[in-house]
């Protein structure tokens, strides 16, 4: 793997003459990763690309996340994409999301991270594909969710994801396997105290709007994630803006982790 996302490190290679594939856009400097112009997902700041491992013989995810700009060029942001690959490097579980290589781009300035590919998508985009799904299969996938949380929760110290939700959990359609990812957020818990919120607003625990929390905020995200695999909405969704969604969720701000 290479260096951490420091701007520093390989460039990627245009494809080689030999690749005879008008489909293949960018090859790795090790050769090994093709990746493909057909997108699979895309966010703010990174577009995730279909890639092909040929060492393997197996289809991967390639994100490429552009560190230009305002934004996402700041420290802050280069900081949490440096720990989500840290994070994953570190982590293997069968439940986690698996990190294959990563690389930084110093010509394009980009980070592009490999990972296995989840071709269904995550939970939130396959539960609005498939409208009627049985709570024997629910149940299934809550239980791959906690099973991953509660590696995440037993490393010494514990890693605290703090942005659980079907976005960041991703499932396999073909056999129903579900896994986390998405460590942007995630931090180490060498402290109880922490100086900033962090996390999406309906997914939140109350305690995050504080200074103490621990992992267990954690748990109180996946019960929204379950909500809305139940219901098919997303919590809160009959509030109208952050207003009215952070006035109830204060209004059981008394709630701590125990």
């Amino acid at each position: 793997m290479a260096s951490d996302p420091d701007v520093s490190g390989g460039e990627q290679a245009e494809p080689p003459d030999d690749v005879d594939d008008p489909d293949v856009d960018e090859v790795d400097p090790t050769g090994r990763y093709f990746r493909y112009k057909e997108v699979v997902g895309s966010g703010a700041f990174k577009t995730v690309y279909k890639g092909f491992d040929v060492v393997e013989g197996i289809e991967v995810a390639w994100a490429k996340v552009e560190i230009t700009g305002r934004t996402m060029g700041s420290p802050k942001e280069l900081q949490r994409l440096k720990t989500e690959i840290q994070l994953l490097r570190s982590l293997h579980h069968k439940h986690i999301l698996k990190l294959y290589a990563s690389w930084v781009d110093n010509k394009k300035r980009a980070v592009n991270i490999i990972t296995e590919l989840f071709t269904s998508g995550n939970l939130r985009e396959y539960r609005t594909k498939h409208k009627k799904v049985d709570m024997k299969a629910m149940r299934r996938w809550a239980k791959q969710i906690l099973t991953g949380l509660a590696y995440l929760h037993s490393q010494k110290p514990p890693i605290i994801h703090r942005d659980l939700k079907c976005d960041n959990i991703f499932i396999n359609g073909n056999h129903g396997k579900v896994k986390i990812g998405d460590f942007g957020l995630a931090m180490v818990m060498q402290q109880r105290k922490t100086q900033s919120i962090q996390g999406t607003l309906e997914f939140m625990a109350p305690e995050l709007f504080g200074e103490n929390y621990n992992e267990l905020v954690d748990i109180y995200s996946f019960g929204m994630c379950m909500l809305e695999m139940v219901t098919g909405e997303c919590p809160y969704s009959e509030c109208q803006g952050f207003v009215q969604i952070y006035k109830k969720i204060s209004e059981v701000s008394d709630l701590s982790p125990r």
